[in-house]
C-alpha cells in the first residue's frame, strides 16, 4: 500500500505507533493476520484497549477515574467510575488550534444555497459563541442538568448549535426531523417530558416548502411540560410565532438567543450522565427511548472516527466529514461526532434526488465538490439510485478531495461496490477507500466497519470494530448459549460490554439498565449477551456480511437466508429501482413468498421481466428461493432511517391489523401503505372463500 505523506497516513498506523511507544504493544494492522491480532486484544483486555483510547483521543477530566470497567457483566457495566467528562467541552477543545489553522467547524448548504451556488462556513470561534450565548440563554429559562430539551428541526446548523449548547449545561438533548408527522413526534417527545422545545417555521424538501406552524402549534397542545418554546425562522423571517404562546409558555427569537458574547464553561458531568435520548424506529409500537451518557458516546465517536473511518483533525489531515442524512437518524449524531476530533463536518440540508418530479442525484457530489469533503457517507438506497440513474459524478464537477467514501443503513449491493469504484477518482493510483459500516441507533455505534490498511473486497465489511466482540452465533443451546460460527450465517451477538451500549430505556420498568424492555430488547435469546437482530457472516479473512434483519428471515424447505441476498439478485437488474420480499410461513401448510418490485418510470412488470427475476433468483441462490408471486408497487415501506420494513409488511399479510403494525408518521413514504393493506384484504378474503 502506498502510503506517501503524512495526509496519507491512515489514523490506525498513528494509533498502532503510539501503542508501541506509549504501551509496549506491537501489531501490524496492514495485514489481515495482524489485523486479527489487534482486534482479538482490543476484546480480551477490554480495560487496556479502552483505556488506550482515552489516552490517544487526549480525553480529559478534572478527577481521575477510578478504574476503567467495574467488570464485563451485561447489561450495567460501569465505565470510568469517577470521571468527569462533557461532549461540548470536548468539542471546543480543539476551537483555537483548528481556527489558527484555517479551519471552518461547519460548512453549510441547503436546496435555496444550492441554486444560488453558495456556502456557509462557520468558523470555530463563531461556532462556540453562538453555543455559548445560547446555553446562557436556556440556563435562564431554568434548564438545569437533567432536564430534557427537545428540538424539532432540520439539518441545520441551529440543529448542531442547540445540541452543544444543551450539552454544555449537562441537559439532555433528543431531536426529531420536522418532516415527521405529529403522532410519531408525539410518541417520542412525551416519554421524556421536555422543559424546552426548540423547532423550526418549515422546511424545503425537492424544491416543496413545508409550513410547520400549525403542526408545532398541536404539538405544543399535548406537551405541557414545555415551558419556552424557541423558535427557527428558517422559511419566513417575518412569520407570526403568537400562536405558539400560552398562559404558562414563552416564545423566544433562536437568533436574538445566539446574539449575545458570553463567557463559557461546559460544566463537568459523570462519565454516564446521560446525553441525549434517540429511539427506535416505532414502526410497530411504541419507540423505545434509548439514553446515552457523555462519555460512552464520545469515546465509540471517537474510536470509530480515527481508527475505522480514517478521519482526523482538520489541521493535521486537512479532512472534511459528511454523511448525509436527516436528524432523525443516527447518522446525524456521527455528524457532531466528527467535531469531537477537531474535523469540520459538512452539513447538506435537502432532497438528495432534487427536486421532486425532476430527479437529480447529482446534488450531493456538486455539494461534495463546492464544500472540499475528503469522507463523503450516505446511506446504501443512495448509492443504487445513483447507479440506477447512470450518474457519473466526476464528469460533472471535481471530486479530487475525495478519498473515502461509505454507506450504512441497509447492506450494500455489490453493483454498488463497483459503481463507487468506477465513478470515484482514483486515490495513489488505486481505487477510492470503499468503506460500508453496519451498527444501530441502540449503541449509537458499529459494530462492523472499515479499516483503511485492509483489501476492500466486493460484497463485505471489512472487518469487525475495534473493541467490539462480534461473533455470529447459532441457535441458542439448554444454557442459552449459541454455538460461535465461522463462515456461516448466524445471528449477530456482541458478546462484551462497549461504552456506548444503552444506560437504560427513559420509563423502563424496573428503571435503570437492567429494566424489562432494555433486556427483552437484547438478553432475551442469550442471557448476557446483546443480540443485535441482524444475520451475519465472519469470513475467512475477518470480513462481515450483513444479511438483513434476522426476525425478518426467509426460511425456504428448511434454507434459511437473510433477504440482503435475494434483494442483491433482484436490484441488479437495471429496471428494478427497489424491491421488498416476506416469507410467510404457515403451521401445517406451504410457505408463500410474495415479491414486490418497483419499477423505473414508465415501465411495467411484464411475463418476460417475471421470467427474468426468476432466473436471476435461481441462479444467484437456488430454485427454492424463487418467489410464489412477483408483483409491482410504487413504492417500498422504507422507515425515516431508510430501512426497509420487512417485518411489519409480513404481520400485515399474516393478518394483523394496520394500524398495529404500521405507524404512519414514523414512516419515510406512509402514501405507500395502502396498496399494500388492500394487497392483505384481498389475499384474506379468497384465503376465507
Amino acid at each position: 500500500m502506498t502510503l506517501p505523506n503524512a495526509i496519507d497516513t491512515p489514523q490506525i498506523l498513528r494509533y498502532t505507533r503510539w501503542l508501541a511507544a506509549e504501551r509496549g504493544l506491537h501489531f501490524d494492522p496492514t495485514t489481515t493476520d495482524g489485523y486479527d491480532a489487534l482486534w482479538r486484544w482490543s476484546v480480551t483486555d477490554l480495560a487496556a484497549f479502552w483505556a488506550s483510547i482515552w489516552d490517544f483521543s487526549h480525553m480529559q477530566s478534572p478527577t481521575p477515574y477510578t478504574a476503567v470497567l467495574e467488570d464485563e457483566a451485561m447489561p450495567g457495566t460501569r465505565w470510568f467510575p469517577g470521571a468527569q467528562v462533557n461532549y461540548a467541552q470536548k468539542v471546543f477543545s480543539h476551537a483555537d488550534a483548528a481556527h489558527a489553522g484555517g479551519h471552518p467547524a461547519i460548512v453549510f448548504q441547503n436546496e435555496a444555497m444550492a441554486e444560488r451556488d453558495e456556502l456557509q462556513e462557520i468558523s470555530w470561534p463563531e461556532l462556540r459563541r453562538q453555543v455559548a450565548s445560547l446555553a446562557a440563554a436556556l440556563k435562564g429559562m431554568g434548564v438545569e442538568q437533567g432536564d430534557r430539551v427537545c428540538a424539532f428541526l432540520p439539518n441545520t446548523p441551529h440543529a448542531a448549535i442547540a445540541f452543544f449548547a444543551i450539552a454544555s449545561l449537562g441537559a439532555v438533548w433528543s431531536i426529531c426531523s420536522p418532516d415527521m408527522g405529529p403522532v410519531a413526534v408525539l410518541d417520542r417527545f412525551r416519554q421524556i417530558e421536555p422543559k424546552v422545545l426548540i423547532a423550526c417555521d418549515g422546511y424545503t424538501y425537492g424544491g416543496i416548502g413545508h409550513d410547520r406552524l400549525p403542526v408545532l402549534a398541536s404539538l405544543l397542545a399535548d406537551l405541557p411540560s414545555v415551558r419556552d418554546v424557541v423558535l427557527v425562522r428558517y422559511q419566513n423571517e417575518a412569520v407570526d410565532a403568537s400562536v405558539l404562546a400560552g398562559p404558562q409558555r414563552q416564545v423566544h427569537d433562536y437568533a436574538e438567543l445566539v446574539s449575545a458574547d458570553v463567557a463559557f464553561e461546559p460544566v463537568w458531568v459523570p462519565f454516564d450522565h446521560p446525553l441525549w435520548v434517540v429511539y427506535s424506529s416505532g414502526t410497530t409500537g411504541l419507540p423505545k427511548a434509548i439514553v446515552h451518557g457523555h462519555g460512552g458516546v464520545m469515546i465509540e465517536a471517537l474510536k470509530a472516527s480515527a481508527l475505522h473511518n480514517n478521519v482526523g483533525a482538520s489541521i493535521d489531515t486537512g479532512d472534511r466529514y459528511f454523511w448525509w442524512s436527516a436528524t432523525g437518524w443516527i447518522m446525524w449524531n456521527s455528524q457532531m461526532g466528527a467535531l469531537l476530533g477537531g474535523t469540520t463536518t459538512c452539513i447538506y440540508d435537502g432532497n438528495p434526488g432534487g427536486k421532486i418530479g425532476a430527479a437529480d442525484w447529482s446534488v450531493l457530489w456538486r455539494f461534495a465538490a463546492a464544500s472540499g469533503v475528503t469522507f463523503f457517507g450516505a446511506g446504501a438506497a443512495f448509492y443504487a439510485s445513483c447507479l440506477k440513474a447512470d450518474v457519473k459524478p466526476m464528469e460533472l464537477v471535481d471530486l479530487t478531495k475525495l478519498r473515502a467514501v461509505a454507506a450504512t443503513g441497509s447492506p450494500l449491493a455489490i453493483d454498488a461496490y463497483h459503481w463507487v469504484f468506477d465513478n470515484m477518482p482514483k486515490v495513489n493510483g488505486q481505487n477510492i477507500w470503499l468503506n460500508p459500516i453496519s451498527g444501530g441507533t441502540d449503541f449509537a455505534g458499529a459494530f462492523v466497519a472499515g479499516m483503511r490498511t485492509l483489501p476492500v473486497v466486493a460484497g463485505e465489511m471489512q472487518c469487525r470494530c475495534l473493541g467490539a466482540a462480534v461473533e455470529a452465533w447459532g441457535e441458542p443451546d439448554t444454557s442459552g448459549k449459541g454455538k460461535t460460527l465461522v463462515d456461516e450465517v448466524g445471528e449477530l451477538v456482541c458478546v462484551k460490554p462497549m461504552p456506548s451500549m444503552p444506560l437504560y430505556f427513559w420509563g423502563d420498568t424496573p428503571p435503570g439498565p437492567r429494566g424489562r424492555r432494555y433486556h427483552d430488547s437484547y438478553f432475551d435469546m442469550y442471557p448476557g449477551v446483546w443480540r443485535h437482530g441482524d444475520w451475519i457472516r465472519i469470513t475467512p479473512r475477518g470480513g462481515a456480511i450483513i444479511y438483513g434483519r434476522s426476525d425478518a428471515t426467509i426460511n425456504r424447505h428448511g434454507i434459511r437466508m437473510g433477504t440482503a441476498e435475494l434483494y442483491r439478485a433482484v436490484e441488479v437488474l437495471p429496471e428494478v429501482l427497489d424491491s421488498l420480499v416476506v416469507d410467510l410461513e404457515y403451521l401445517g401448510q406451504e410457505s408463500y413468498m410474495p415479491l414486490f418490485v418497483v419499477l423505473r418510470d414508465g415501465l411495467t412488470l411484464d411475463a418476460e421481466l417475471i421470467k427474468r427475476l426468476r432466473d436471476n433468483i435461481k441462479t444467484a441462490l437456488s430454485a427454492r428461493h424463487v418467489p410464489n408471486e412477483i408483483f409491482q408497487v410504487s413504492a417500498v415501506p422504507r422507515t425515516l432511517s431508510g430501512k426497509k420494513m420487512e417485518l411489519p409488511v409480513k404481520k400485515l399479510l399474516m393478518g394483523t391489523p394496520a394500524d398495529q403494525v404500521f405507524k404512519l408518521d414514523a414512516m419515510a413514504n406512509a402514501g405507500c401503505v395502502e396498496w399494500f393493506v388492500g394487497f392483505a384484504a384481498k389475499r384474506a378474503a379468497s384465503a376465507a372463500r
